[in-house]
């Protein structure tokens, strides 16, 4: 279900405050606004800052009182994820949520023809970035009490094919990462609720209005529209650390 333009959760997420990394681009800016209607506040990165002003400014729109700031940060760089963890809790006290929406793709016609050169952007881009905001943010959300770090995943590392080697490799070792995190909140919990949640939303792909424009007879068949993505990622917390920590959620047909 797609959220109607406008519509607000007054108080859904009130008082809580949700990192989001990779704000900038079309699934960023979705989450950004989604989270700034319940109430969250958010603080967005991204490494483009003129992307990010554009989206940050999108999300402050939503809401007279929305809180929502951004910062340009090098999330290959650990020292820079940490240091960005570290100023969020400073400044509001607590984090309540990492969103990952880091993206990439490379692929190739056939196996044969994979470009290794892909892999080393991949796993720059996928799983350098997953590590390092885990390993920042891992000792906030634990401290939260409500806290979530949610993956974007996509169906194809399930089933991945000839010419996707590189892309569903990255996503299956930033899956394994994630699962491992998971595994960290559940050994620091008490009495069998973990002390925060790592969760996984799979897609096939997303889709967002401009795609719809360029490509406007084109069916998009099982892509998630990147509002939908939003509303799934407010979901996480709405079931217990218990119930999702560890979980792959998937917003598509399972290959």
């Amino acid at each position: 279900m797609t959220t109607p333009p406008g519509s607000q959760d007054n108080g859904r997420l009130q008082g809580a405050v949700v990192a989001v990394a990779g704000a900038a681009g079309p699934a960023g800016r979705a989450a950004l606004v989604r989270l700034a209607e319940t109430g969250a506040t958010v603080a967005a990165a991204d490494a483009d800052a003129t992307r990010l002003a554009d989206a940050v400014d999108a999300a402050r729109q939503v809401r007279s009182n929305a809180i929502v700031t951004g910062d340009t940060v090098d999330l290959l760089d650990l020292d820079q994820a940490r240091s960005w963890a570290q100023r969020i809790e400073k400044e509001f006290g607590r984090i309540d949520g990492l969103i990952h929406l880091v993206g990439g793709w490379r692929g190739s016609e056939t196996f044969a023809e994979t470009e290794l050169a892909h892999w080393g952007l991949l796993e720059k881009l996928l799983i350098r970035t997953v590590q390092h905001t885990s390993l920042a943010f891992q000792a906030p959300l634990s401290r939260s009490g409500r806290g979530r770090y949610v993956l974007i995943s996509a169906a194809a590392a399930a089933k991945p094919t000839a010419g996707n080697a590189a892309y569903t490799a990255a996503k299956s070792a930033a899956e394994a990462w994630t699962l491992a995190l998971a595994d960290s909140f559940h050994a620091s919990g008490h009495d069998g609720e973990p002390s925060a949640a790592a969760v996984i939303l799979i897609v096939k792909a997303l889709v967002h209005d401009a795609m719809r424009e360029e490509r406007p007879h084109a069916a998009f068949a099982g892509f998630t529209d990147v509002r939908d993505l939003a509303e799934a990622i407010v979901g996480v917390w709405d079931k217990s650390s218990r119930e999702i920590n560890g979980t792959r959620l998937w917003l598509t047909p399972e290959p």
